[in-house]
Order: C-alpha cells, then sequence, then structure tokens
C-alpha cells in the first residue's frame, strides 16, 4: 500500500472511529516505518565500496531493545574517496502531499549521522538532500522538518515535494569514525 493510501485509510478509520484529525494523538504522527512485517524486504544496505571506497559495515534489521528496529554499524573510512555506510529503503510511490518533516525514535554513539533523500528529479548518484542530527547513546525522538534538508547541488529544487520523494537513507557519512545508529521507528508529520 502507498504511503497516500495508507494515510486515506487512516483518516477513515479515524473518522469512523470518532477521532477528528485535528486531534493531538492522531494528527501528529503518521508511522512510515516500524522495522516489522518484511522490513529485510524493504531496506539494503549499501557503502562506498560501490565507488572504490573502503568503508565496512552492515544494517541489520531485529529486535533493539525489546523492540524492532535497524542497527547501522561499522568503520567509515574516507580512504580511497570513500567515506559512507547506508541503509535505504525506496519510496516508489513517495510520501503524501502534506509531509512537512520526518520524526525519528533512535540512539547512537554520540556521533553525527544523517538522513539523505532523493527525489524523482535526481539525475546522478551523488545527488540529494541531507539532513543532520546528533545519536546520543539514550533513546531520543529527532524531529527533521523537510525545509531543514540542503541540496546537494544549487540547480536541484529549493524545496523537496514529498510526492517526488523516492527514497530515504539512514547514513553514516563524512568522516573516519566508527558507526553504531539505532533506530526503531520513522514517522511522518
Amino acid at each position: 500500500m502507498d504511503a497516500e493510501m495508507a494515510m486515506r485509510k487512516l483518516r477513515a478509520t479515524a473518522l469512523a472511529a470518532g477521532i477528528f484529525l485535528n486531534s493531538p494523538v492522531l494528527a501528529e504522527y503518521f508511522d512510515l516505518e516500524t522495522f516489522e512485517g518484511g522490513a529485510e524486504q524493504r531496506w539494503e544496505f549499501i557503502t562506498d565500496g560501490v565507488m572504490g571506497g573502503v568503508s565496512e559495515g552492515s544494517a541489520v534489521i531485529g529486535i533493539i531493545d525489546g523492540d524492532p528496529g535497524i542497527r547501522l554499524t561499522g568503520t567509515v573510512s574516507t580512504r580511497n574517496n570513500g567515506g559512507f555506510l547506508q541503509a535505504r529503503r525506496m519510496l516508489p510511490d513517495g510520501l503524501p502531499d502534506d509531509t512537512e518533516g520526518f520524526v525519528l525514535d533512535l540512539r547512537g554513539n554520540g556521533q553525527t549521522y544523517y538522513v539523505f533523500l532523493r527525489t524523482k528529479e535526481m539525475t546522478r548518484p551523488w545527488y540529494y538532500y541531507n539532513a543532520d542530527f546528533e545519536a546520543k547513546p539514550s533513546w531520543q525522538t529527532v524531529r527533521l522538518p523537510l525545509n531543514a534538508f540542503k541540496r546537494s547541488h544549487a540547480h536541484l529544487a529549493e524545496e523537496i515535494s514529498p510526492a517526488e520523494i523516492i527514497s530515504i537513507g539512514l547514513f553514516a557519512y563524512g568522516q573516519d569514525f566508527d558507526a553504531d545508529l539505532m533506530v526503531r521507528k520513522i514517522s511522518l508529520y
């Protein structure tokens, strides 16, 4: 089911239950990924090895502190023009037009990580939008509004159209370090 259809179903269920969408309980977040029900097929792991880099790691979907989630670990190396580990989910149907941003439930090892977005307009692998966050050792909620994402090239659109987003990636990126990022939910708002 695509994200737009899921949002329509959520709204219909809410109305049938007598919950109005301006209710803070329902309107605030819509779960994009809970890492259940075949999440292993929705996510792929990629390293800078695709371009000759030497970073090594893995992305494992499983139970983290009692909840389903994904754990991105490894060694990021900038040697040989490298510098990334990525867990990526394709979004062929885009996101609902009214999406304003992402909310991630995560923890890590105190390093800076990134969410990368790619859109239909991107014709080169090095085109993207990204936003960074610090993944602290205790569980935290991180909000990343779409207007906080920076474009990699000036000719890309300044504003991201949610319907045009074709993938979301969790990235350990850009410097030499040991990565350890755990995410147990990604929601839209």
